[in-house]
């Protein structure tokens, strides 16, 4: 599945910051950011947290639930986010943008996530804010297969599940097993 720099890559950086666990210092959110191709001037410890609580509320779009409560959360989001889209020219090439020139990098995060969210509901689908099947995972992530069905954040994940239901599946069958042999070795009078 393709997706535009700020439609599905916006939205993959919405999961990559709701997955953060602790509350980053401005340069560790700087890196996470250019990873996803968006370049901010240096972020003050006040936007970095403004952000951290935005990514909270990022959450909430991700995995299994009713389309309804979906899009109004993301539509929640969008209101709070507001600004008018236009298109730049900056490197030659027309792209919208989602805040205003000079605005606070907070502000324009939060723009561009909160579209990225609305452009995956809208031109993908919804299901593909997903969360990982894994139970002790649990990461948010944006299905890029082409069928849209994964259901684990990694092939790390979907390994290691298979690996457990085996696992589980193969003592179940060794306990089965050695009742059946038991109960052979009891008739023989063994």
């Amino acid at each position: 599945m393709q997706f535009n720099p700020y439609g599905g890559e916006a939205a993959r950086l919405a999961a990559d910051l709701v997955n953060s666990t602790a509350l980053w210092k401005p340069c560790e959110l700087e890196q996470i950011l250019a990873a996803h191709s968006i370049v901010q001037r240096v972020l003050d410890p006040p936007q970095t947290m403004a952000i951290w609580e935005w990514s909270r509320r990022l959450a909430d779009c991700f995995g299994a639930q009713p389309l309804d409560e979906r899009c109004e959360r993301i539509n929640i989001l969008l209101a709070e986010a507001a600004s008018s889209p236009r298109i730049s020219l900056h490197d030659g090439t027309p792209h919208m943008h989602y805040s205003a020139p000079g605005s606070d990098p907070a502000a324009h995060i939060k723009a561009v996530t909160a579209t990225g969210l609305s452009y995956v509901a809208c031109s993908a689908s919804p299901a593909r804010l997903g969360r990982c099947a894994r139970s002790v995972c649990k990461l948010a992530f944006v299905d890029t297969s082409r069928n849209g069905r994964r259901a684990y954040c990694s092939v790390r994940c979907a390994n290691n599940n298979a690996v457990a239901r085996h696992r589980a599946n193969g003592s179940a069958d060794a306990s089965k097993s050695d009742r059946v042999h038991h109960v052979r070795v009891r008739r023989l009078g063994a």
